[in-house]
């Protein structure tokens, strides 16, 4: 049976997310003596310390961090069910879910049309937005599932391999060294053009980057974009280099308007992980989920 939380725990995750017990009294719009009483009712019920207040700043003990954890899972099974409890038909699924730009743009499309194609009760809601963001929507309970490449605690989560993508440099076809073996080293005069911090993406070039004792500060110039068909676009132009998923350039590779730069000894691949709050009542509803969209992806690489 699906467990409910009581407002103290809702209390106490709101508490947990702004970190002061006056941002949470006035989100929960109610007092701050009333935000003590509720945290001190679940200390003394638990039997154990959940906030420490001790140095004049709030800090999450080990036993508040499984708490919240564990209310985080309960709360987000809650809503889901309450969205689906009032529609529900056996015949149907509905879902909300988070991809991640490379994904939700690049892989997503294909899987979906292919998926509703196939079964066309099929309703869902998809929000494209970087690891960062997806991962703090999962917790709030605001999605069902996220599907990333960015690099997250595992532990944290239920996680399971969705696929795996090179993560390939590309640059103009234009440029000196576009059909030339280099090495990575050799780029670093080049302009670095790159997605914001809490991208995926960027995360993942800066551990490559960490692998190899080198940082962003190897390149001269450095230029953010948050859009990814813009990046590509400035590359195209011979305005920069840049690094991405394969999946993200095939198809402007494929038209000769960028071109995959030969690095010497560079292989890379990375995981799409599917990614749902650790013991979900839903699970097996996730699960059935996840090979839906596994059996369309398959059906879609044997075209």
């Amino acid at each position: 049976m699906i467990k409910m939380l009581d407002f103290r725990h809702e209390t106490f995750l709101v508490l947990c997310s702004c970190g002061s017990f006056t941002k949470a009294a006035e989100q929960l719009h109610v007092t701050q003596p009333a935000v003590s009483q509720h945290i001190k009712y679940l200390e003394e019920y638990y039997g154990c310390k959940l906030i420490d207040t001790s140095n004049r700043k709030i800090r999450i003990t080990q036993q508040g961090l499984r708490l919240k954890e564990f209310a985080t899972t309960i709360y987000s099974d809650s809503q889901h069910f309450k969205g689906n409890i009032r529609t529900f038909k056996s015949e149907e699924i509905h879902f909300s879910f988070g991809a991640t730009l490379s994904i939700g743009e690049y892989v997503m499309p294909t899987i979906l049309s292919r998926l509703l194609a196939a079964f066309p009760a099929i309703t869902f809601q998809m929000t494209v937005a970087n690891t960062k963001t997806l991962l703090e929507q999962l917790n709030q309970g605001e999605l069902d599932f996220i599907l990333v490449e960015g690099l997250f605690d595992k532990m944290q989560y239920d996680t399971m391999l969705f696929r795996l993508e090179n993560f390939i440099p590309v640059c103009s076809p234009q440029a000196e060294f576009a059909t030339q073996a280099v090495r990575f080293e050799s780029l670093r005069n080049n302009r670095l053009i790159l997605r914001e911090s809490g991208s995926g993406t960027r995360e993942i070039f800066e551990h490559i980057l960490l692998d190899r004792n080198y940082s962003l500060n190897m390149f001269d110039r450095i230029i953010e974009v948050g859009n990814m068909a813009a990046i590509k676009q400035m590359v195209s132009k011979d305005l920069g280099i840049t690094f991405l998923f394969e999946v993200a350039a095939k198809k402007e590779i494929a038209s000769g308007e960028l071109s995959k730069i030969n690095i010497v000894d560079f292989s890379e691949q990375r995981e799409f992980n599917f990614v749902t709050l650790k013991d979900s009542f839903f699970r097996e509803q996730y699960m059935r989920i996840f090979q839906l969209l596994n059996q369309a992806a398959a059906e879609e690489e044997e075209m």
